[in-house]
């Protein structure tokens, strides 16, 4: 009776202590991913441009056409000669009614205007959108309140024809709004290439740019 006692004790001993082996694996190698994915997290990857990996940066030199557009205060202007004031140039392509892209780019410039306050810096921040139809002057002055646009912060808009014009110009036309992608586009000033950067962009990796 002793006996079959003592192995019954010394079975379930063995049992528990493979459970508690089984375990201690599966926690050890839980533990290991972990640490695995809290490193990758702390050392992202890095373009060979030095660039985050998740943005896409490109070298361009763009043909633009010289065409009539209207600004959120309803003045009209020739888009060259408000593009080659002098100022760096740092543009993007929404529309009011944008509730994906566009926000986030929108942030991204309002902290872009915020930080070139800062370190007293001028830039021309162009915003152009892509649904003419319906931003109208009057709707992008509303709009440029919401992201409390400064004096050089310009919205535009035009004729669909010219908008798509822009677009093509500039490459981001995609033939929906609804496709339209997350692009900056950046210049130093008048005859130099366009540096454009494609992706989840934040306002560090523009000012770089200037």
């Amino acid at each position: 009776m002793k006996k079959c006692f003592l192995q019954t004790s010394e079975s379930l001993l063995d049992n528990t202590r493979i459970q508690y082996s089984n375990r201690l694996s599966i926690l050890t190698q839980f533990v290991g991913l972990l640490l695995t994915l809290l490193l990758l997290n702390s050392c992202p990857v890095s373009a060979t441009n030095g660039q985050d990996a998740s943005i896409i940066r490109q070298v361009v030199h763009y043909q633009v056409p010289d065409l009539p557009v209207s600004k959120q205060d309803g003045t009209e202007h020739s888009f060259l000669q408000e593009i080659d004031d002098g100022r760096p140039v740092i543009m993007s392509f929404i529309f009011t009614t944008c509730s994906a892209i566009c926000p986030m780019l929108g942030h991204t410039l309002m902290k872009v205007q915020s930080k070139l306050t800062e370190h007293q810096q001028t830039a021309h921040l162009v915003s152009i959108t892509i649904d003419p139809e319906n931003d109208t002057p009057t709707t992008l002055a509303n709009y440029a309140k919401k992201l409390s646009a400064g004096p050089n912060w310009d919205f535009y808009t035009g004729t669909r024809d010219v908008s798509i014009q822009l677009q093509k110009a500039f490459n981001v036309y995609r033939g929906d709004k609804m496709n339209h992608a997350s692009v900056i586009l950046i210049r130093s000033k008048p005859g130099e290439p366009w540096i454009r950067l494609e992706g989840f962009i934040n306002s560090d990796q523009v000012i770089s740019e200037l």
